[in-house]
């Protein structure tokens, strides 16, 4: 039976990425981006429409196209959550019930992403093991840990094949940066090639674990890809790739752009949100279970930013 991907969320962050990349493994007629209100006018693939929290119109679309496979992107994020905890526990919450209930009718493979907001104050701070103290101070984290037990629940209660990461800040130019905790890691390429200067949102030395978008949508489809045999986490696996701070990254640039300015003034709303996660992140059972290995390093990530931001903003 053919292949049929559905993503949800499929014009943010992620989904911008993931989509292309499915579209050119499973090809363009087998992959459907579900949008809801950002839908870029130049997309190119099978579009549907609808909210992930009507339970109904997701089921129409999984029948009507025989969905195989689902990857549920749709979310709010950390600081966007904080702004509006009820609609956040909603979208995050109600959306993911809704594809694990659907799933366990119609028995389609699911990805779903966590975070490293899953984790909390009482977390170790360095090389984050994969079972360890997890207590989220923000509704985003709340409803991470959440998903995560919902997922392990389906899997043991019903056999519901579902999948997950625990994202650190990810980083691409395809999608315009939204108000996440980490997304000042995007923000600072537009200051960048629009005024040769920024204002970071977090402190400077305030250590974050990160990953270029290209290694995320590469390690996501492999864990799809993976035999369930080789599955042994059934709530989210840590996955890692670089950490760095702010400075640091300002400091990467600088070696390309000497005369970038880069300014520090935290948001103390994003900062007390920084503060609560890791600084690195111990993913060993991800890269010993199904073979996970990251290729983008601080460099070669920030070159390919800049070059990829130009082109977008023809510069």
């Amino acid at each position: 039976m053919a292949r049929k991907i559905l993503v949800t969320g499929a014009f943010g962050l992620a989904g911008s990425d993931l989509v292309p990349a499915l579209q050119k493994k499973f090809g363009k007629n087998n992959v459907y981006a579900l949008g809801n209100k950002t839908i870029p006018s130049d997309f190119d693939g099978n579009l549907v429409t609808g909210d992930v929290r009507d339970k109904s119109s997701l089921e129409r679309i999984i029948k009507t196209h025989k969905i195989t496979d689902v990857y549920h992107l749709a979310g709010l994020l950390s600081v966007g959550g904080e702004k509006d905890p009820e609609l956040a526990w909603d979208v995050n919450i109600n959306g993911l019930r809704n594809v694990l209930e659907l799933s366990r009718i119609y028995k389609f493979k699911i990805f779903w992403p966590s975070s490293i907001a899953a984790f909390g104050p009482t977390t170790p701070k360095v090389k984050t093991p994969q079972h360890t103290s997890i207590e989220p101070t923000t509704i985003y984290g709340i409803t991470k840990l959440t998903g995560e037990l919902l997922l392990q629940y389906y899997f043991k209660r019903w056999g519901v094949d579902g999948r997950s990461l625990r994202y650190p800040g990810l980083i691409g130019y395809k999608a315009p940066p939204g108000d996440g905790t980490t997304e000042y890691s995007v923000h600072i390429f537009y200051g960048l090639l629009k005024e040769n200067r920024y204002s970071a949102f977090l402190k400077k030395d305030a250590r974050l674990p990160m990953m270029y978008i290209d290694d995320a949508i590469r390690g996501t489809i492999e864990l799809m890809e993976a035999p369930a045999s080789k599955i042994s986490v059934r709530t989210s696996y840590n996955f890692s790739a670089i950490n760095f701070t702010p400075e640091e990254l300002a400091d990467e640039i600088k070696k390309l752009y000497p005369t970038f300015k880069c300014a520090f003034d935290p948001d103390p709303i994003k900062q007390a949100i920084a503060d609560s996660w890791p600084e690195s992140i111990d993913d060993s059972v991800a890269r010993k279970d199904w073979g996970w290995k990251h290729e983008f390093t601080l460099p070669k990530m920030t070159n390919v930013m800049i070059v990829g931001l130009k082109k977008k903003l023809g510069k």
